[in-house]
């Protein structure tokens, strides 16, 4: 290959990026990103960032000492609008073209949106600029704060606006936030830190509309109830961003399809990160898209899958002054129970806990709270396919 162009300035084009010269390619290395930043952290936009502990030179993920090794093109500020396969090109929105011999597809997702969105007040928070545009409305004074979606970015975001003396309220649609993630039982504990905080948890009720003319003043819920709101932050999920590839021949479903080798049926077109479907699996994780792009870019480079990628699902939150970590593969059908620490007031005590999730006799997931040293050793057991139970007897 003479030239391979990554389309996604983000974390996972960049590591991307990394791979392609670690891995000896010394062709044409060109870097595509709709955004006119440099790659940088997203983890803590909804954190540090977000209540004013860190500021922007603290979330660039490259100096410029490694600019300069990796020897790039950044084309950034600039969306790609299509990709001809047959004609090995990337079609970029301002007109351009970038021919091309490989493609890593590392375009990520965009937040939802909900009617009513256009509203002074209302926010979103995926990219650099959503979170300075919110940054700076959190410091002209005190608001009402809603928050839509008691998801991970929900939460977090609740957490510091909070922090910062603002009125929060969380607005979950479901039952409890981070069922899916965390099961029932451990939802229920987690929801407790949100109580703990000081933030309002709504919970089993949608919401039906968004209340205002030129700013918000409202959410309505779904069950008539309205929510008086200056600020409300809209954190319902996220959609891969495949639009770009749509007339391509490339299978989309909710991302981009790959196999376990993050290659789709093109040989010379990876994906990686948050757009990637590997597998049959979409994880918007930051370790899938640190852990993908070697794979991928061994991949690309051989031209054929010649290695597979399936780690261990990992992934921590900081909200409320707690950190919780969840590393595993659990069901539904898998039992927990709590190893260490405990729960008062329906909430994880002041020292923690550790929950381990149970099937057939084995450890198949651990979460904690403000454990990390029991969680980091449970994690690695279960990453060598070893039970807690019998790391601990050997």
């Amino acid at each position: 290959m003479r030239t391979v162009t990554v389309v996604g300035a983000s974390l996972s084009g960049l590591y991307a990026a990394r791979e392609l010269r670690a891995q000896g390619f010394d062709g044409r290395l060109v870097v595509v990103g709709d955004e006119p930043h440099r790659p940088y952290d997203r983890p803590p936009l909804s954190k540090d960032f977000l209540t004013g502990r860190s500021g922007e030179d603290q979330l660039a993920l490259s100096d410029a000492e490694e600019t300069t090794e990796l020897d790039a093109e950044w084309l950034l500020g600039v969306r790609a609008r299509g990709l001809d396969v047959r004609g090995r090109t990337v079609l970029l929105g301002d007109g351009r073209t970038v021919s091309t011999d490989g493609v890593v597809i590392a375009t990520g997702a965009s937040a939802r949106r909900l009617p009513g969105c256009e509203l002074a007040g209302v926010h979103t928070l995926r990219t650099l600029d959503d979170a300075r545009a919110l940054r700076a409305e959190l410091a002209a004074g005190t608001r009402r704060v809603v928050v839509i979606g008691g998801g991970f970015i929900g939460a977090e975001t609740a957490s510091s606006c909070a922090g910062l003396g603002h009125d929060v309220t969380v607005v979950e649609a479901a039952p409890l936030p981070l069922v899916p993630q965390l099961g029932p039982e451990m939802a229920a504990v987690c929801a407790g830190l949100h109580r703990r905080g000081g933030v309002d948890l709504v919970t089993g009720t949608g919401v039906a509309g968004l209340r205002g003319t030129v700013a918000v003043t409202g959410v309505e819920l779904a069950d008539g109830r309205l929510l008086p709101a200056d600020i409300v932050i809209v954190g319902i999920g996220a959609i891969p961003n495949t639009d770009w590839l749509a007339g391509s021949t490339l299978a989309l479903h909710d991302g981009v399809l790959c196999d376990d080798g993050c290659v789709t049926a093109l040989p010379q077109v990876v994906a990686v990160g948050d757009v990637a479907r590997v597998g049959g699996t979409r994880a918007e994780h930051w370790t899938s898209a640190t852990e993908q792009p070697r794979v991928a870019v061994r991949n690309l480079l051989a031209g054929h899958t010649a290695e597979t990628v399936r780690p261990l699902p990992y992934f921590w939150s900081d909200q409320y002054g707690a950190r919780i970590q969840f590393a595993g593969r659990r069901l539904d059908t898998d039992t927990v129970r709590i190893t260490e620490g405990g729960v008062t007031d329906d909430a994880p005590d002041e020292g923690g806990l550790l929950a381990l999730y149970e099937r057939d006799g084995r450890t198949t997931a651990v979460l904690s709270v403000d454990r990390p040293r029991p969680f980091m050793r449970a994690r690695r057991e279960l990453g060598r396919g070893v039970t807690v139970a019998e790391a601990a007897v050997s």
